[in-house]
């Protein structure tokens, strides 16, 4: 999601949202990951404490129930340690912190610009093509150069 957050951020600024973005990995891990995608965007570790517990995105060994875990709302079975989540927080004028409102699963997606363009697109997401969902996702610096611009939807060749 990350990679979608660049054009956004000084926008966000301007209305006096500032942007944090956490991860369970430990700091040091992130700094490296951040500064190799060229992330300006300050970021916080949840490694050590029970931030991603709490708000119900982190699923370590015993939380899960009859195999479930309580995620986006409710019980689920969900194939993964992690699962994608936003929340927002408001802090007053005494520096009391409100949580004010989260989203998980496909609520998450409003963070990716690219998939509101793609939904947009004659061939939309294409996500079947490869048959893996959103495995076509990758992190900028992981996409194979493209070497000639992709064929036209409307072409006699489709």
């Amino acid at each position: 999601m990350a990679d979608h957050l660049l054009g956004a951020q000084v926008h966000l600024q301007q209305r006096d949202v500032s942007l944090l973005l956490v991860s369970r990995a430990p700091l040091a891990e992130i700094e490296r990951f951040r500064r190799r995608m060229g992330w300006p965007y300050r970021w916080a570790s949840a490694s050590g404490n029970d931030f991603n517990l709490d708000f119900h995105v982190s699923f370590p060994e015993g939380t899960r129930t009859g195999g479930e875990v309580y995620y986006n709302w409710h019980m689920t079975a969900f194939p993964k340690d992690e699962a994608p989540g936003i929340s927002f927080f408001c802090k007053d004028e005494a520096g009391q912190v409100f949580h004010t409102y989260s989203t998980f699963g496909r609520g998450v997606e409003v963070m990716m610009g690219t998939y509101h363009l793609l939904d947009l697109a004659p061939r939309g997401r294409d996500e079947e093509r490869d048959g893996h969902g959103m495995s076509w996702v990758r992190h900028h610096d992981r996409y194979a150069p493209a070497a000639v611009a992709p064929s036209s939807c409307c072409t006699a060749n489709d």
